[in-house]
């Protein structure tokens, strides 16, 4: 695994969008159905603070609940996974390994072949097309 990034608030601050701070440093929400909808192309969606590779393309599908979702991500090495009893729910929020960003969480409703669904913040993500910079 690459070595942690790690930054002061006012650092995340200057180099987020205001959205993207909320969600990914406060652990906040994008509302369901308001990010732009992302390429069908062949790609990888990486981390919006610190570019890690966390999603492919080829894992994303529609789970009608207006945020991306994905069945696995690009590398169980990069996503990690901790309890999350906010909102008087119990759910399993889903950060980036190397920059502890917030993505979103995860629920055992996916289709095959893991039956999970990584539901995400689009505002988290950066998409790059196979063969981009």
């Amino acid at each position: 695994m690459t070595d942690k990034i790690i930054k002061s608030d006012d650092e995340w601050r200057a180099q987020l969008s205001p959205l993207a701070y909320k969600v990914t440093r406060k652990h906040g929400t994008e509302r369901a159905f308001s990010h732009d909808n992302f390429p069908k192309e062949p790609g990888i969606f990486h981390c919006v603070c610190c570019g890690a590779p966390l999603f492919e393309q080829a894992t994303k599908f529609d789970s009608g609940t207006g945020w991306p979702s994905f069945y696995a991500p690009f590398s169980a090495e990069m996503v990690g996974e901790k309890q999350d009893n906010s909102w008087f729910m119990r759910r399993t929020e889903v950060h980036c390994n190397r920059c502890e960003a917030h993505l979103g969480h995860v629920f055992p409703d996916g289709p095959a072949p893991t039956g999970l669904r990584y539901c995400m913040n689009g505002v988290a993500l950066k998409f790059e097309a196979d063969g981009g910079d």
